[in-house]
């Protein structure tokens, strides 16, 4: 039987969020992930949200605080971005770790399954953990993201990723970081406040970015041969996933083309499309309209949402 949240706990946990972290491990020894929690902690309906490469879990609250009524909804900081630990060795900055840390956080949620929401790199976490035997995940949504990403877009995140960036105020860092993130979308300054903040924190007088620049190692380490590699293991992962699967692209996105989506839905099991007009990668959800795409979808059971 499903467990219903009560009004009262699920009322103070929308404004609320629970801070959490869990330990996981990498070859280079311990690391903390952590996390938010909203909802009611003993509900078995699970909604996991991860973020993009350089962005946070705080990308989620009003998704988040939309879903608790019906979610248990957890947010984590990939390790290396927001309040999690840095890895002492940054080559394990990789899908595989990632997948590794987010099994270690879904048994420390104690729940047998979970939805998944992955934005960008989030998605790609996403596919390499449904594709595995027995995995968690039953409705995923991807958002903005396939097993092949277009080359300008990858070489456009690597001319600013990991580069050397210092604010003289807070309000600076959070413009450096709309700019960079301007495609998701015509957000208003509040807006912009409200999911750039979490990503900067200050430091003798000035302010930096949260994130581990080191992240960028293995990121233009990669060859093209380990590209290919990785895309025939996504596109393999893809296509073992049971479960229903929507992907979401931006209208004018760079990093997921429309090609691409055509060929996810004809190679998965259950997949579904919905575009979103006026917006690039990747769309930010923190619209009603957005947000509304994402209920259908895994209120729905899975339903083509588009």
């Amino acid at each position: 039987m499903t467990a219903t949240p009560s009004a009262s706990l699920t009322a103070a946990n929308r404004t609320s969020p629970r801070q959490r972290f869990v330990q996981c491990a990498s070859p280079g020894g311990l690391h903390r992930v952590a996390y938010t929690e909203w909802g009611d902690p003993a509900n078995p309906r699970v909604l996991v949200c991860v973020h993009g490469l350089t962005r946070s879990g705080r990308d989620f609250d009003r998704l988040a605080a939309a879903f608790a009524d019906t979610y248990r909804v957890i947010c984590p900081d990939v390790v290396g971005r927001g309040l999690s630990s840095w890895l002492t060795i940054p080559n394990y900055y990789s899908v595989p770790q990632y997948v590794a840390d987010m099994v270690t956080l879904i048994a420390r949620l104690d729940v047998e399954k979970v939805d998944w929401f992955g934005t960008s790199m989030g998605g790609l976490i996403g596919m390499g953990l449904a594709g595995l035997p027995g995995s968690p995940i039953q409705n995923m949504l991807l958002n903005d993201v396939g097993p092949h990403l277009e080359g300008g877009a990858v070489g456009r995140i690597g001319d600013y990723l990991g580069k050397p960036v210092r604010f003289e105020t807070l309000q600076q860092g959070i413009d450096y970081a709309a700019l960079l993130a301007q495609s998701f979308g015509p957000l208003t300054p509040e807006e912009w406040c409200e999911i750039n903040t979490p990503l900067l924190h200050e430091r003798d007088g000035a302010w930096y970015f949260r994130y581990d620049p080191r992240i960028a190692e293995p990121f233009k380490a990669t060859t093209e041969e380990a590209v290919k590699a990785g895309e025939a293991a996504l596109w393999g992962a893809l296509g073992a996933t049971a479960g229903p699967v929507l992907v979401v692209r931006g209208e004018q996105s760079d990093l997921l083309s429309r090609e691409t989506v055509a060929k996810m839905m004809a190679q998965g099991k259950a997949v579904s499309s919905v575009e979103i007009p006026g917006v690039g990668h990747a769309p930010a959800f923190l619209s009603a309209g957005q947000i509304d795409i994402a209920r259908r979808f895994f209120l729905g059971a899975g339903a083509d949402a588009s």
